[in-house]
């Protein structure tokens, strides 16, 4: 009787490991297997969610099959402790192995709602994104000119929910004054800005922001960003460029960034500064007699008048000798980079050439030859021919 007892207890035994291998292994395919979800999910992490919350929301919204398995296998992972606040998009089919790496690596929020304030050289904007979930990209929900208008509910709403992704996005070539008045739109940050930031110190980049930062301190970051990366170009620049101080880079930085919205063209725009610098020729540069004439407050929406032009102020470089005392906008790297590594050139000269670029020219007959073609295409589109161009001065 006991041998069988015994028998009896090895054959159930046996079985139970079975089953329970059997079960192991339905759960390690469940874990690193294709998920349940045919479009892209967007995995929202809040701040100081445990993971039993994360998989019942992941189970809820159908990203995930079994929460409970979600767990197990976050913990054989060893990741259990490790999750990061944040919005994270997840491809169809994410299997929860690949979710449970991308919520505990952390980095940016790749989905759900992001409010974006954008400095622009025209204008500022503050943006309302969100997810479409069928194609994974974000859609502009809605947008709002600081300068114009109340600031809409949906990007109100939007700046109060926990999970939305905040960020500031300078472009290059901007003021100062720019980014201080696209700060000061965003009511979710805090502190008063007494003093607008010396122009060309602040480096033009994408900034995550957090409610109730300092505003202060985002401007102390954009400051220290800049001032790296000026230190880091000026540092590997070449021997016998007309600078004398890594300031006097920076200023003629933001005359080539202002000169050109092609980022190809800008080595041979600072090649014509540095070469007519080098042979004591005046730079007649229309961006810094604008700066002169705004401060960097705004946009000059017409052409320079000839009283402008002929009155010497700091910032006039038709009329002054060398670099004007101060940059006139904030550049980018790629524009310092080209200021402190210009193209080698003969060029001395440069006009529109009716395409969003320039024609260059080494003499001032074939500048002019520029000139006028630039002139009929100015006739044709019946823009005002009278903008002013550089000369052998």
């Amino acid at each position: 009787m006991w041998r069988n007892i015994a028998s009896n207890f090895l054959t159930l035994a046996i079985v139970l490991l079975i089953g329970a291998a059997a079960a192991v292994a339905w759960a390690k395919r469940e874990f690193s297997g294709p998920g349940p979800s045919a479009v892209a999910q967007c995995v929202q992490i809040a701040p100081g969610a445990s993971l039993n919350a994360v998989s019942n929301q992941l189970a809820a919204q159908g990203a995930i099959s079994n929460a409970y398995i979600f767990r197990a296998g976050a913990d054989y992972m060893d990741k259990a402790r490790d999750l990061k606040f944040g919005s994270f998009l997840m491809p169809p089919r994410a299997s929860m192995e690949q979710i449970v790496e991308t919520v505990t690596a952390g980095g940016p929020s790749t989905c759900g709602t992001e409010v974006v304030v954008r400095v622009g050289v025209r204008e500022n904007t503050v943006l309302l994104r969100d997810t479409n979930p069928e194609t994974g990209a974000y859609e502009e929900v809605a947008r709002w000119n600081p300068a114009v208008g109340e600031r809409p509910a949906p990007i109100v709403a939007a700046q109060e929910q926990p999970g939305a992704r905040l960020s500031l996005v300078m472009a290059e070539g901007v003021t100062s004054w720019q980014v201080v008045e696209a700060l000061k739109a965003a009511d979710f940050l805090t502190g008063e800005v007494a003093q607008t930031p010396a122009e060309g110190s602040l480096a033009p980049d994408t900034y995550l922001l957090e409610r109730g930062a300092d505003r202060n301190a985002i401007l102390a970051q954009m400051a220290s960003r800049q001032a790296a990366i000026l230190a880091q170009e000026w540092e590997a620049r070449p021997f016998g460029m007309p600078y004398d101080t890594p300031e006097e880079a920076l200023i003629m930085a933001s005359i080539v960034e202002k000169e050109t919205g092609q980022a190809a063209e800008r080595p041979q725009v600072a090649s014509v500064f540095v070469n007519r610098l080098r042979q004591g020729m005046r730079l007649q540069t229309d961006p810094t007699v604008i700066y002169g004439v705004t401060n960097g407050q705004g946009i000059l929406d017409r052409g320079l008048r000839r009283s402008e032009l002929d009155t010497t102020t700091p910032y006039n470089t038709y009329r002054i000798d060398g670099l004007p005392p101060t940059p006139i906008a904030n550049p980018g790297r790629a524009a310092i980079r080209a200021a402190l590594n210009p193209d080698e050139t003969d060029y001395l000269y440069f006009v529109a050439d009716g395409t969003g670029g320039h024609a260059f020219s080494r003499t001032l007959d074939e500048h002019n030859a520029a000139v006028a073609r630039w002139r009929e295409i100015e006739r044709r589109q019946g823009l005002p021919a009278d903008s002013p161009v550089q000369t052998a001065d």
